[in-house]
């Protein structure tokens, strides 16, 4: 059972959590105020002067002391609904791939299920004005990596996203619709019934509280939490200037794959896609090229994270190898990446050099070792788990 579904009620921790959301206060003031106490309802039991020595203003402040009533009880009533819940900073359930990236939100909001949050995923994504040929490949790439097991995540919007959002619900395969909205909120409009069928099969995310209606700020960020979700982003079309080329940045910085399918030099839509490739994106021409690349990261995921999360406090135990998937140490890359590794906490920026890998290759490993359950992370410094 997860957060909000006993009963029909939102846990101990829902109004807490959203009294720290709705101050305002910024998403790393509340990371590390999170982190100091544990909980939402302990990090309100603090009081001000303890908000205030984690850089929260005072205006948040008094917000978290007097939260806007409408906004608080707009998002309560929303999370009354079964199958609607609030995963915060500390939750066991927030997924732990999305913690890795730069600026990771201090909460989500998800309806549907939050197990698939934890899936491995592929993020798809392109124009909102594609062409016909490129929402196509969207459903064609779309419906076999999800009939491959992939969860597909995209961000609900007209064009590509919603070829990809049906595409795997044709399948019965898992998708995830990241939103620049509140939950609630539907963006286009047009999406409103594409919205309630992914909530009902698959899981819609939000890291803006119920009510929060679309603004152009809220799409560049909302992309980075499709880019974190994701083993790797496949772009199908895109222009030069597009929110896509965000997402498919945001996933490279993040140690993720990126993948471009080329298009005719004649389309606009395929200029930004042809971008990507000269800047080192992977060109793919087939579901399988993006299935054979991502083939070592989805092994060692299916190994760690085994099984459905059954528990609201219970996270995916990696213990051992029961699945039969080959250690991922066999391999050139992370053999090495493991003799540079020591017992003492030890930087990015060290074992690049220790290893001679990339920056990314180094990420994306570190990343493989952490869910294997071999690499413990902590402030930035990775260290080998004994045993």
């Amino acid at each position: 059972m997860f957060p909000g579904d006993a009963g029909h009620m939102p846990d101990t921790q829902s109004e807490p959590l959203l009294r720290l959301l709705l101050s305002g206060a910024s998403a790393s003031a509340l990371r590390r105020l999170l982190d100091t106490h544990g909980d939402a309802a302990n990090a309100i039991s603090a009081g001000r002067r303890d908000w205030a020595s984690h850089g929260i203003a005072p205006a948040a402040c008094r917000g978290i002391e007097q939260p806007e009533p409408l906004a608080l009880a707009h998002a309560l009533r929303w999370l009354s609904v079964p199958g609607r819940h609030v995963l915060g900073w500390r939750d066991a359930l927030y997924p732990a791939l999305l913690r890795r990236i730069a600026s990771p939100p201090v909460m989500l909001f998800v309806a549907g299920d939050p197990g698939l949050l934890w899936r491995p995923a592929v993020a798809v994504v392109g124009s909102r004005s594609a062409t016909a040929g490129g929402c196509a490949n969207a459903s064609l790439f779309a419906e076999a990596l999800a009939r491959a097991g992939l969860c597909i995540v995209s961000g609900m919007a007209a064009g590509v996203d919603t070829a990809a959002h049906e595409a795997a619900l044709r399948t019965d395969g898992g998708t995830v619709a990241v939103l620049g909205t509140g939950p609630d909120i539907a963006y286009p409009r047009a999406n409103a019934a594409l919205l309630e069928r992914v909530a009902a099969s698959g899981a819609v995310v939000s890291e803006h509280p119920p009510g929060t209606q679309p603004l152009r700020t809220h799409f560049p960020s909302r992309n980075r939490i499709l880019a974190g979700l994701s083993l790797g982003t496949l772009v199908v079309e895109a222009a030069q200037r597009s929110g896509a080329l965000i997402t498919a940045r945001q996933a490279a910085e993040a140690g993720r794959e990126v993948f471009a399918i080329p298009g005719s030099i004649h389309n606009p839509m395929a200029r930004g896609c042809h971008q990507l490739l000269r800047d080192g994106a992977a060109l793919v021409e087939s579901p399988a090229d993006v299935l054979q690349a991502l083939e070592p990261s989805v092994g060692a995921f299916a190994s760690a994270l085994r099984g459905e999360l059954a528990a609201c406090d219970a996270l995916p135990a990696p213990t051992g190898n029961p699945l039969g998937v080959p250690s991922v140490l066999e391999a050139p890359g992370y053999h090495l990446l493991w003799q540079s590794l020591g017992h003492d906490p030890t930087c990015m920026d060290e074992l690049v050099s220790r290893s001679g890998l990339t920056a990314a290759e180094v990420s994306s490993m570190l990343l493989t070792l952490e869910l294997e359950g071999r690499v413990a992370a902590e402030h930035g410094r990775y260290s080998r788990i004994q045993g």
